[in-house]
């Protein structure tokens, strides 16, 4: 599974749920009221900006933003909510392309940089955030952390979430680092529905040094957007590194 092949037109169609999921006031104010401070007056660059789910909310509180995004069904649908001129998109990898003009901020959300299946890659993906930054430019990651405390030894497989309707469940290849995420969504019906995304997944401390490798220092982590505690429990976290501001 290649990534334009997960974002086609169909998951592009349904990938906005307004209201709920993602979507949720609850999730989705933090989110940009975070970002919106972040920025700090200058410009933001969204990686793998997707449909806008974040961008549009950000650009309607002031902040300038530009995209990357690889899939265009993604971008025709985030043209339905923002034409080029209010939210310019450059189509691409977000781990090599860039984006013309000057950011405070960089951003990558839900998860996303797992969807880049190498470490060199998400390597990549750091330097390229820090070629788009100047000194105390800032790089936002929302990501969350790999519970292989829950995998029994010998176990592949767990059910990472289950609600009415919905099942979730992650294989795992540790000795890779890879993990596939299958959600099964079903109705009153015989059949469900099926769709699985490939991820690399990557440990806060592995993190980190992705970081310092491209010349960031890590400024905070917090469980979520709304600044609560990362703990040894927490299931993801929110990591803001900074380029130090003499560098």
């Amino acid at each position: 599974m290649n990534q334009e092949e997960i974002w086609d037109v169909d998951a592009a169609q349904r990938y906005d749920t307004p209201g709920t999921g993602m979507f949720a006031p609850e999730i989705l104010g933090p989110t940009v009221d975070r970002l919106a401070e972040l920025a700090g007056g200058g410009a933001a660059l969204e990686f793998a900006i997707g449909t806008g789910r974040v961008a549009v909310p950000l650009a309607g509180r002031g902040v300038p933003v530009t995209g990357i995004e690889l899939s265009l069904p993604m971008i025709r649908q985030l043209r339905t909510r923002a034409d080029e001129a209010t939210i310019p998109v450059i189509v691409g990898d977000m781990a090599t392309s860039v984006a013309p003009g000057e950011y405070t901020l960089v951003y990558l959300v839900y998860n996303t940089v797992s969807n880049l299946l190498t470490q060199a890659e998400q390597v990549e993906c750091f330097r390229n955030a820090a070629r788009h930054l100047g000194p105390g430019g800032r790089f936002v990651i929302e990501l969350w952390v790999p519970e292989l405390r829950k995998l029994p030894p010998g176990q592949k497989a767990m059910v990472c979430e289950s609600e009415p309707g919905y099942i979730g469940l992650d294989t795992y290849d540790v000795l890779r680092q890879q993990v596939v995420s299958h959600h099964f969504r079903f109705d009153e019906s015989k059949q469900a529905r099926l769709t699985r995304s490939p991820h690399r997944y990557i440990w806060p401390a592995e993190l980190d040094l992705m970081a310092q490798l491209a010349g960031f220092e890590l400024e905070s982590r917090h469980a979520d957007w709304s600044g609560a505690e990362f703990t040894a429990e927490s299931r993801s976290h929110v990591s803001v590194y900074r380029i130090p501001p003499n560098r």
